[in-house]
């Protein structure tokens, strides 16, 4: 049976050399604070604290950060040099962070940062293709909304409904239906109230909601589009509904207000692809042709007198 030889494995001399730094590399502290000095403003760099073998000839000196703004930061200038030379050039300089300097936060994307009541006047809100709080609406193409009088499911509700009343007129029933009465289906309705607003109560509710949250505020001058068209909002029933919703929106300055379909603001659904108005194009101005002007009136135009004056003459006019 043959036996394999087994392969050495070549090991070089700067694989097996400790970490121990470079005499000279170590020596050039000038060197190094001549570029930290360089690199920073004047009276900055502190004293030398300290030194790191960052490899073989290759040592970082680190000094103080004098800066106000950067406690606990240290300016680092990497020195090498090369094989069996005996002349130590710079690497690089930079500033550094210590085990205690003080750091600046996290960086955080602006949609993590906002918060409600942050957007003013002028400022929009772009929404998210795939944002949770709102999906796509019905648009009646291919069948009728879940609730409407012709859909499939309220065909055999209103079949179930039916099959549970009584056969026979009324006249001949015991008691009257509570189903059918006026009362039973006031309060199915929500109508079943001792008062209810007035027309005047729902004109001054109105005035006072649009003139809170209407199309003469600031942040819907400002807006690029009104709350008809956002998605945030959510219809309200009655007569009011058809001047006024409330919106949903929690970024929105008006979050849980009742406002007007004609109000808007930056937090519009549809902020992001709203088309920007078209601008009028700039006067052209043509400078082909050139119109004289006579520095001085024609004699025949009827302004030059057509006798002199001798007391204008002396004067220089004529």
């Amino acid at each position: 049976m043959r036996r394999r030889r087994r392969e050495a494995i070549p090991v070089s001399a700067a694989t097996t050399r400790s970490r121990t730094p470079d005499r000279l590399c170590a020596e050039a502290v000038d060197l190094a604070r001549a570029a930290a000095e360089e690199a920073a403003h004047p009276g900055v760099v502190g004293e030398h604290l300290g030194l790191v073998s960052e490899g073989d000839r290759v040592v970082t000196h680190f000094f103080e950060c004098k800066e106000p703004g950067y406690r606990g930061w240290r300016w680092a200038s990497t020195v090498a040099r090369a094989s069996r030379a005996k002349i130590v050039t710079l690497d690089e300089t930079v500033l550094l962070p210590g085990t205690d300097a003080l750091l600046a936060p996290e960086w955080v994307p602006w949609s993590e940062r906002l918060r409600p009541g942050d957007m003013g006047p002028g400022d929009l809100l772009p929404t998210d293709a795939e944002d949770l709080r709102l999906e796509p609406g019905y648009s009646g193409e291919d069948e009728p909304a879940p609730n409407s009088a012709v859909s499939e499911d309220m065909f055999e509700l209103v079949e179930a409904e039916d099959a549970e009343v009584t056969a026979g007129t009324p006249a001949n029933l015991p008691m009257a239906p509570r189903r059918g009465s006026i009362a039973a289906v006031a309060e199915e309705l929500g109508l079943r109230r001792a008062r209810v607003l007035s027309r005047y109560g729902l004109h001054v509710a109105a005035d006072r909601w649009e003139e809170s949250y209407g199309p003469k505020t600031a942040m819907a001058q400002a807006a690029p589009a009104s709350c008809v068209s956002c998605g945030f909002l959510n219809r309200i029933g009655g007569s009011l509904g058809q001047a006024f919703g409330v919106c949903a929106n929690e970024f929105s300055p008006a979050d849980g207000r009742v406002v007007s379909l004609a109000y808007g603001c930056g937090g519009h659904s549809e902020a992001a692809v709203m088309p920007k108005p078209p601008r009028p194009p700039a006067p052209v101005i043509d400078e082909t042709q050139v119109d004289p002007f006579p520095l001085r009136p024609s004699p025949d135009s009827g302004s030059v007198p057509a006798t002199s004056d001798d007391s204008t003459a002396e004067l220089g006019h004529s």
